[in-house]
């Protein structure tokens, strides 16, 4: 039976790759190092699937280390892969430049429509200052802000999951059944959210049902199932705007 978006009061967000361009800001802030190496053949899918790699393995081994800092180290570490010189500077410019990626051009309309309707909640896998950034392009005031640097882990980690499912609780009074997490990345969002018995609504950006090229997010080969499919995140408002007339 389909599941009703009218039975959630809650939608928890992912913010990177949901509502915020997360690739064309890797791929703007990894263009400082590739003009300084005078690099032609380093293509943004390439450039991507490397920084998704490097950035999983960089955030498990170093839970507690805040994200600018394990932007500094992939940043580095993409140089090696790629054979290029870099610099402390250029790590340094790399790890702060959440700041500088955009929002979808869909966001800020598609969360204000939601806003009608349900609570709004943020689980990122950035520190407070990172998410504040990019906060002030999304045009909402969000219910509840849950970062990385509050857990002390990084999303696929389930103690990022149990950290909101237990806060949310007692900051909103919101049970589990009330939520629909809502994500572009399966690896991040959705396995460890599925593991949780969370209701899912997928915002497949890239469309990656139809698509073998996952950019900058993980590989899943056993993909989970997903309770609602949508392609943007207008297309999700729209939707809950005629559930709710």
């Amino acid at each position: 039976m389909k599941k009703d978006i009218g039975n959630y009061s809650t939608l928890t967000f992912d913010c990177y790759g949901t509502l915020i361009d997360w690739e064309s800001g890797i791929w703007d802030a990894m263009q400082p190092l590739i003009a300084a190496n005078g690099v032609t053949a380093i293509d943004r899918q390439a450039g991507l699937q490397a920084f998704a790699v490097i950035e999983s393995a960089e955030q498990a081994s170093n839970p507690g280390m805040l994200y600018p800092q394990i932007l500094g180290n992939v940043h580095s570490k993409l140089a090696q892969q790629f054979n290029l010189n870099t610099s402390d500077q250029l790590d340094r410019e790399f790890g702060r430049s959440v700041q500088y990626w955009p929002a979808f051009a869909d966001t800020a309309d598609a969360l204000r429509l939601l806003k009608r309707h349900f609570k709004l909640v943020i689980l990122s896998n950035v520190n407070r200052d990172g998410f504040a950034s990019s906060n002030r392009k999304l045009g909402v005031e969000f219910d509840a802000i849950y970062t990385a640097e509050d857990v002390g882990s990084y999303k696929p980690n389930t103690d990022n999951f149990r950290y909101m499912l237990s806060h949310i609780q007692t900051d909103l009074g919101v049970a589990k059944d009330q939520i629909l997490h809502t994500a572009q990345s399966l690896h991040h969002d959705h396995v460890p959210a599925t593991e949780f018995g969370l209701a899912r609504a997928w915002i497949d950006r890239q469309h990656l049902r139809d698509s073998e090229n996952w950019g900058a997010t993980a590989r899943v080969e056993n993909r989970p199932e997903i309770d609602f499919y949508f392609s943007s995140m207008m297309e999700m408002a729209r939707y809950a705007e005629e559930r709710f007339g």
